[in-house]
Order: structure tokens, then C-alpha cells, then sequence
């Protein structure tokens, strides 16, 4: 039973099943492979027919019937973008600002406020908003770009992605908008006398919130079919007085005809005022008219609407720079007709590329109005708003409900399953239409000024092959808006316990010819994308196999292989590129970590020469590993791929022998070990200097932990069904007996008979001489270094009173425990490494944990926390981790989150306490959430994390 509640009362909190369940709490079998152990409350688990919403995933798969073709593909955030800006020096932050974003036209794609488009981002839907007193109309999230954040970029409304099902049948979201002018120069004033040192600004923190002063806007949509998609508005006002409102729901077609001559320009039409300002049962309609070259005919039918506003997606010109426009109906037509009152500013004659239905609402204090639209490709429906509408929505909750409540077995009205459903939510309105053509966006456009050469040779000028367009999972829509390489990997996990097709999509197109370089080379970030991220790639692609493999039965051998088959170039280029001496040992530069180091590991040194790092070095020992893996699955249906498992069996082993012996040093005597430090017991990064010299960084970070990832068991069933790769195995044993010396448990057999290979050597005794594992496990698990009641923190706490100094030509570069924002500029204001808790490596440390338990089974025990007389499994550890970081966002005895500090409006007033928002990471001793507040992308792992758990953690 769930958690000691009653059958009975599960089923009163779900409201949408009828029948009764048994939840079941899964235990670790220990005889079976880790990446063979059954996903918690999987489909296969229970005799239970299809929910709709997987059938509709089904026939998206088997493209039958395009269920995604729409969906929440508008960014939060274009302006201020990389592909934006067509400045002489890069400066991308300033030269497309958000004062500027309404009223000059896009290149590459669009933005708006909870919104939706279609999969090529042709026609978009998003709401706008005026309180009658902000200056400007309330059309995108607001934020301060790096140059202007205390810490960084910092978006400053708030917003709330509350559901969503995978294909988008229904979907719900959240906009909280002050009744008061909107403080835009006081946010960005303040934030900027704040300093560095200073915390953040808020938007709750300047009062425009007091007394429950805003509107609840809640935008909700629902298909009734692949093209016909309903959407409700409904404005709730919280504070204690009635408050107008002017809620414009706007249609507009993404700008693709300013940038060529005799490109196709789509239109919008106002229907003729007898046929469509016609009453009905259900009020008043206006419907407008939209057809695309491509995308074909579009009706949106307005209820109740007082008129419609058409204008033009083009630039103002004259606004911005005291040009000339083509047209005197602009981008920005709207809202001058809307607050300036510019009657002129809008067509009369009902035509244009944007268009808004006007609402002029006055909302009393309490109340809800709510505005129903529909955007169809049928032009004949009579009754669009009549019966219907109410029951689709109410049929596409339930099957929402339906979906989630089969993913886990559980009431989502239950917290952890609020949490669950919300990470979920906002992955999947995560996603966005990414275009952009490197090599048209260095060239320019025929119809625009000249670029210059500066912009030849500046940013991402080698990676003019790069030709994007395609729905692609975001870090955050409004601070990353844009994909990073090492990001997508682990959206890829919670996106897999849904959509798993999606999550294989995802993996894949990072690999095909039009992203991934010629050299092998993976794109990075939009910012760099020569530049370098661990090499997670491949063990996301076996992980998502593995999750489709357990909730289909069946795994997708062809995505296996395809994958498989890019990343050997990936691999290889690697090994070329970031091998300085051939030694394999890895630089990998900055590798994700930012700010973590003593160093800017991606510029040049000050000291000269390079430094050999334990994490570079390690994610390629972890990448060897996965290879090894997916090949051994493959080489099961094609013995071609036991040469390639034997390949990376090889270079593991040769990695682990550099990371763990590189020799004499001319500094360290006797000691052969170089990242490894025997005294310390603690692998550190390694300073190379131009004469020879090798200086370890003592640094005590994540850097240190990442060898634990580099781990893998292996089975012997598995082995007797490759007898040319155990053949291959065992005269290694024999013939390289020096390369398996505290390097990997290759050779002796653990629990099940199994082997191991790991970075990482353990004893599967108590004597811990030369065990590696549990000494770095002794500093992991220790409450004054890496281990937080929240999780393990990216610096051990050792540095609060021991920070790290080192000197160079009379200057000090130093690090020191920082756990919340840092104080240094290195790499960055908002992404600190030194110090908070961050979501994707304490996965992998996690899934490290349970492959290390695997091996040495329940006899391997270890202190947890160090110091406290508790012994623990590695299994026990793991579970112990995971709790800790699911705690960050449930509720503690009193009602509060963590994530949300001493923040008390999100911990007391239940206006908002219920909504989550999942930080890009967190304060390392109160779990407080930090930088990027919708970084669902890599921290929506928690969703992952609570379903393997089974909710049994909590």
C-alpha cells in the first residue's frame, strides 16, 4: 500500500479511477545487472490497458497521426540570443535588448508568453497583457542579461509550467502579473548596485506583490484533434480591490520574408463582419483568417472578442532607428494602440502577419473571467465554443491524469507526485523550435546590412556546416535558450520515462551530419560550440535504451547502433584532440565546471603549459566504459561489434593505468601516482608547466569525484555468450598483469560471480589499504566536506576555512567555499561550482553508488555520514542521496521547501507555495534553488529520481 494509506483513500485524491491498485516498494535484487533492473511501476508490471494519451504516443511513433505537430515550441526568451545578434564584436546581450524585442522583427525565431507554434514555428500563439499602468505591453518574460545581473542573467517575472502531457493534448501554465506599474529600471537598478556580493533582487522584493495586488493568469490548451486545438484564459484577481485588465491573445506568423527577396508572405484576414461577428448559444464570434505557404489554412475563432488589431511582424524602423518603414503598420502596432492610444498604428482594414483579439476585462476583487479561443484548420464550425469545448478540456485532464497516474501509481494530488508532474511539465514545455543556419547567419542576408569581416572570423566561424531546425529540449527557455550538448544528455532520462521516442530524438540529432562537426566534434552551446562538454553522450544513449527496453519490453537496436556508430567519431576525436602528449591523460579545458577551478581551464594559463585534469581524464574513462557496453549489447545481435567492445575494453584499461600511474615527477620523489594523491586519498588535476614540472591543484571539488563514475560490471552469462571478447579479457589478465593493479576489479569475481571495471580500486574486505573507493567515499559522505543535508556539494566545505591559494607573478588565484553564488567572475556570474549542489552530477554519482553495490553486494559496508557510527550499503548510500535531494522540493513538517529558503510568499501563502520551480542548482548548506529558476532540463532529473524511488524515500 502507498506509504500506510488506505486503498480507499488513494483513490479518493486520484478522482479520475475507478479502480482500486497496489502500489509496491521495489528492493534491490541483488543477482540481476543494475541496467537490468525493472523501472519502478512500469507498464509491464501490471495487466492494464493503453491510456489514450499513449495511444497517442503510438501513433506518433508509428506515424500514423502527428499528435505533436503543435506544442509549446516558442522560446521564452529570442532576444538577447547569439542568433540574434549581428553586431561587429559579438555583443549579443546589447545588441537585440528587450526594450528593442517589440519592436524589431526576429531572423530566427520567436518568443512570447506561454505560448504554443507549430513543429516549424510558422504560425505562433501566445498571450499579451496590460494592467493600465505599465509603459509597455506585457508580451515576454522579463529578465537582466549577464551584463546586467548581479550574478548573471536573471529572468524576473514569475511563471509556472503546472502540466502537460507528452504529445501536448493538454497543457496548463501560469503567469503572476502585478496590478502595479512593472518595476523594469528599478530591477535592473538595483541588482546593479547590489554587486556581486550582494544577493539578488527580486521581483517580490519590490512590493508589487504586497497585499495580493497581481492577476493570476492561467493559460490552458486542449486538442480535439492534430489541428484543432482549444485554448482558455482565465484571469483570477487575488488582491482586495477590482482591477482592469486588457488581455490580448495574440496570432502572428514568424518573420521569413524580410530576408530574401521573393520570399512567399503568409497573411492574416478578419472574416467579413456577416459571416463571422455573428451571435451564438455561446456569445459573440469573430474569427480570423490564416494561410501559410506551407502550413496551410488556419481559422481562429475569438469569443466575445471587441474587435480584432491587425498589424505587421516587421520592424519598426523608424522607432529604432529613424528609418523609413515599408508599411506603417509595425511589429510594435499593437501596443501603441493598445497604451498610447495610436488609432493609426493598426489596419482598418483587418489584414496583417499579427493579430490580437482585444479583451477589456474589469475583474472584481476574487473573481475569474475567463476567454475561450480555438485555433482550427476547420472554417466551418458553427458552435465552436458550445458543449464541446468544456468536455474535451475535461476528457484531456482526465487522460492527463490518467497518463501520470499510470507512469507511478500514484494520486498526483499527492505532493512528491506534484513535484513528479511539475518537473515533467517543464521539460516537455521546455521544448523549443531551435533554427539557426551558421552559415547564412555569418554571411547575412541579402535584404540586411552587411555583417563585415569582424563577423567572419569571430564566434562559431568553423561551424558553418551547423544548419538547425528542430524541436530540441532547452536547458531554461528564457536563460538558456539555446541547447548545450552535456545538457541534453541528461534531459534525455525523465523525458524517457515519458516519451521515450522524443528522449531517443533528442540523443540523435546531436550526432547527425548537420550538427556534430566533420571532426567528430559535438556541438558545445550556442555561445561556443567549438568549445567542450563531458562526454555523457553515450551513456545517455544506454540509459534511454535501457528505460524504453523496461517499459516497452523491447529496445530500439537500430537507435542503439545509429548512435553508437556517430560517437566513434566522437570518440576518436577526443582522443586526437585533447591527448596533449599522448599519454592518455585528458585536458578536455572547460568541460562544464566553470568556475570550479583555480584556473579558466579554457584559456591559456598564466603559468604556461597545461594542466592534465582528473575529471577530463575520467569522463573519458566513464565514455570508454559506455562504449564498451553498448558495443557488448550489440555485439549480442552482430558479432562485428566484440572487435569494438574489445577496442574500448583495451582503452579503458590503458586510461586507468595513466590516471592511477603516470610516472616519475621531478617534485614528488618516489610517488608514481599523479592525479591520485596517496596522502590525501583524493584524485586532483595536475598543473603541467612549459619546463616539466607537475604541480598538483589541491583542490578538493567535484574534479575529485568524477572517477567514480568510470564504472561498469560485467556478467558472466554475458561473457559466455562472447567468448572472443572473455578470451580477449582474460589474456589481458595474464599478459598485462601491471595494468590491472589498483586500477579495475577485472579479475576478481564479486557478488553473482560478476566483474568490474572501475577507475577506482576497492577491496571487497574491511582492510582499506589501497582501497581507493572507500577513501574517496570517506570524504564524499563526511558533513564538513562534500556531503549537505541537500545532497553533495560541486567544493568540499574544507574550503570555508582552508582555501585553496596559489600564486603567479605576484597574483593570487584562489578558491574558496562559496555555497551559494560566487564571487568570482571566473567563467561566468550564475553557474557556480564552488560550493552549491547540482542535480546531474549527483545522478551520476548516485547510479555510480548502485554499480559499485552491485559488485561488492550487501557485505561492503560503509560510515554514512562519516563519523556517525551508521554503517550503510552502497545501495542504502544511494537511497540516502536520493533523498536528500527529492527533500530540496517537498514540503518538511511545517509545510516548507527548502528550494524556496526564506522566501515566505512560496512557503506560506497557498496562492503560491504549491507551484515548484527547479533552480539550475542549489545553496549547499540550506538547499535554497539558485541561478536559472526553470532549469527543468538537467534538474528535472528529480522526476527520475522519485520514480525509481518509487516514492518509498520520502
Amino acid at each position: 500500500l502507498d506509504g500506510g494509506r488506505s486503498v480507499e483513500s488513494v483513490a479518493a485524491n486520484c478522482g479520475t479511477r475507478c479502480q482500486c491498485i497496489s502500489v509496491l516498494k521495489l528492493l534491490p535484487l541483488p543477482n540481476c545487472a543494475i541496467n537490468d533492473l525493472p523501472e519502478p511501476f512500469t507498464p509491464d508490471s501490471r495487466d492494464t490497458t493503453m491510456t489514450a494519451e499513449q495511444q497517442r504516443l503510438d501513433d506518433c511513433r508509428a506515424r500514423q497521426t502527428p499528435w505533436k505537430r503543435w506544442g509549446p515550441y516558442l522560446s521564452e526568451r529570442q532576444w538577447g540570443t547569439v542568433r540574434e545578434d549581428y553586431s561587429e564584436y559579438g555583443e549579443a546581450w546589447d545588441y537585440l535588448s528587450h526594450d528593442h524585442a517589440r519592436s524589431r522583427a526576429y531572423r530566427w525565431g520567436e518568443d512570447g508568453i506561454l505560448g504554443i507554434s507549430d513543429n516549424e514555428q510558422n504560425l505562433c500563439f501566445a498571450i499579451a497583457l496590460w494592467n493600465g499602468n505599465d509603459p509597455i505591453l506585457k508580451e515576454r518574460i522579463f529578465g537582466l542579461t549577464g551584463n546586467q545581473g548581479n550574478h548573471g542573467e536573471d529572468v524576473k517575472d514569475y511563471y509556472f509550467y503546472l502540466d502537460s502531457t507528452p504529445t501536448h493534448s493538454y497543457m496548463k501554465g501560469l503567469y503572476k502579473y502585478p496590478h502595479a506599474e512593472f518595476p523594469y529600471a528599478d530591477l535592473e537598478r538595483e541588482n546593479r548596485e547590489r554587486g556581486r556580493g550582494g544577493m539578488e533582487y527580486e521581483l517580490l522584493d519590490t512590493g508589487v506583490f504586497d497585499d495580493n495586488r497581481y492577476f493570476d493568469v492561467q493559460v490552458e490548451y486542449a486538442k480535439v484533434s492534430v489541428d484543432d486545438v482549444l485554448v482558455r484564459i482565465s484571469v483570477t484577481n487575488r488582491g482586495p480591490d477590482p482591477h482592469p485588465l486588457h488581455l490580448l491573445p495574440t496570432l502572428w506568423f514568424r518573420n521569413t520574408w524580410s530576408w530574401q527577396e521573393g520570399s512567399d508572405k503568409p497573411v492574416l484576414k478578419g472574416e467579413p463582419q456577416s459571416e463571422s461577428d455573428c451571435a451564438t448559444e455561446t456569445g459573440h464570434v469573430q474569427v480570423v483568417y490564416a494561410s501559410h505557404p506551407t502550413l496551410g489554412q488556419r481559422w481562429l475563432y475569438c469569443q466575445d472578442a471587441e474587435q480584432l488589431l491587425f498589424t505587421e511582424n516587421e520592424t519598426n524602423f523608424h522607432h529604432l532607428f529613424g528609418g523609413g518603414n515599408g508599411s506603417p503598420y509595425v511589429k510594435d502596432g499593437i501596443h501603441r494602440y493598445a497604451i498610447e492610444g495610436d488609432r493609426e498604428a493598426v489596419n482598418p482594414d483587418r489584414v496583417g502577419t499579427k493579430v490580437s483579439p482585444l479583451y477589456r476585462l474589469e475583474i472584481p476583487a476574487g473573481a475569474t473571467r475567463t476567454v475561450q479561443l480555438r485555433l482550427s484548420d476547420r472554417s466551418d464550425l458553427p458552435q465552436p465554443f458550445g458543449d464541446e469545448f468544456d468536455s474535451v478540456f475535461q476528457t484531456r485532464l482526465a487522460e492527463a491524469d490518467e497518463f501520470f497516474f499510470d507512469l507511478n501509481g500514484k494520486s498526483y494530488c499527492d505532493d512528491l507526485c506534484n513535484v513528479q508532474r511539475q518537473a515533467i511539465a517543464g521539460l516537455l514545455w521546455s521544448k523549443q523550435y531551435y533554427y539557426f543556419d551558421v552559415e547564412d547567419w555569418l554571411q547575412g542576408d541579402p535584404q540586411q546590412p552587411n555583417p563585415g569581416d569582424t563577423r567572419r572570423r569571430g564566434r562559431n566561424r568553423h561551424w558553418r556546416h551547423l544548419n538547425a531546425a528542430d524541436i530540441i529540449s532547452m536547458p531554461d527557455k528564457w536563460e538558456y535558450p539555446w541547447f548545450a550538448a552535456w545538457d541534453s544528455a541528461f534531459h534525455a532520462l525523465p523525458l524517457a520515462i515519458v516519451d521515450a521516442e522524443f528522449a531517443k530524438d533528442q540523443l540523435d540529432i546531436m550526432t547527425r551530419e548537420w550538427y556534430m562537426h566533420p571532426n567528430g566534434q559535438l556541438p558545445a552551446y550556442e555561445w561556443a560550440f567549438g568549445d567542450v562538454n563531458p562526454p555523457v553522450h553515450a551513456w545517455a544513449t544506454w540509459r534511454v535504451y535501457k528505460i524504453e527496453q523496461k517499459r516497452r519490453g523491447k529496445g530500439d537496436l537500430q537507435f542503439l547502433e545509429r548512435v553508437f556508430q556517430k560517437l566513434l567519431l566522437n570518440f576518436t576525436w577526443w582522443v586526437n584532440r585533447k591527448d596533449a602528449e599522448g599519454n592518455n591523460v585528458f585536458e578536455g579545458g572547460f568541460l562544464g565546471l566553470d568556475n570550479i577551478g583555480v584556473f579558466d581551464r579554457s584559456a591559456p594559463l598564466p603559468t604556461g603549459g597545461h594542466i592534465e585534469q582528473a575529471d577530463g581524464t575520467s569522463w573519458m574513462a566513464m565514455y570508454s566504459l559506455n562504449m564498451l557496453t553498448i558495443a557488448l549489447e550489440l555485439a549480442q545481435h552482430n558479432p562485428v561489434y566484440e572487435d569494438m567492445a574489445t577496442k574500448f575494453f583495451e582503452h579503458f584499461l590503458y586510461i586507468a593505468d595513466a590516471m592511477n600511474y603516470m610516472g616519475d615527477t621531478k617534485n614528488q620523489g618516489d610517488d608514481k601516482t599523479q592525479l591520485w594523491d596517496e596522502e590525501d586519498g583524493f584524485f586532483y588535476d595536475v598543473l603541467h608547466l612549459p619546463n616539466g614540472e607537475r604541480i598538483r591543484l589541491k583542490v578538493r571539488s567535484m574534479v575529485g569525484l568524477i572517477p567514480l563514475f568510470a564504472v561498469t560490471t560485467l556478467e558472466p552469462d554475458l561473457l559466455k555468450k562472447l567468448p572472443r571478447f572473455k578470451e580477449r579479457m582474460e589474456w589481458f589478465i595474464e599478459h598485462r598483469s601491471a595494468l590491472k593493479y589498483n586500477v579495475a576489479c577485472m579479475e576478481t569475481q564479486g557478488e553473482g560471480a560478476r566483474r568490474m571495471l572501475a577507475l577506482c580500486y576497492v577491496t571487497l574486505n574491511r582492510v582499506e589499504t589501497g582501497d581507493k573507493l572507500r577513501r574517496i567515499l570517506s570524504k564524499l559522505l563526511d558533513e564538513s566536506e562534500f556531503l549537505s543535508e541537500y545532497g553533495i556539494r560541486a567544493l568540499s566545505r574544507h574550503h570555508a576555512h582552508s582555501p585553496y591559494i596559489f600564486h603567479v607573478n605576484g597574483e593570487e588565484h584562489r578558491v574558496d567555499y562559496e555555497p551559494a553564488e560566487s564571487g568570482s567572475g571566473l567563467f561566468g556570474g550564475n553557474s557556480n561550482w564552488r560550493g552549491p549542489v547540482w542535480f546531474p552530477v549527483n545522478y551520476l554519482i548516485i547510479e555510480s553508488l548502485q554499480q559499485f553495490h552491485h559488485y561488492v553486494g550487501d557485505e561492503f559496508l560503509v560510515e554514512c555520514p562519516t563519523g556517525s557510527g551508521q554503517m550503510m550499503t552502497l545501495w542504502e548510500v544511494a537511497a540516502e542521496l536520493s533523498r536528500r535531494l527529492i527533500g530540496i522540493f517537498t514540503e518538511d513538517e511545517s509545510g516548507r521547501r527548502p528550494l524556496y529558503g526564506g522566501t515566505n510568499t512560496f512557503q506560506t501563502d497557498p496562492h503560491w507555495k504549491k507551484f515548484v520551480l527547479f533552480y539550475e542548482y542549489f545553496h549547499g548548506d540550506n538547499g535554497a534553488g539558485l541561478g536559472a529558476n526553470h532549469q527543468t532540463g538537467w534538474t528535472g532529473l528529480i522526476a527520475k529520481l522519485i520514480q525509481q524511488s518509487g516514492g518509498s524515500i520520502v
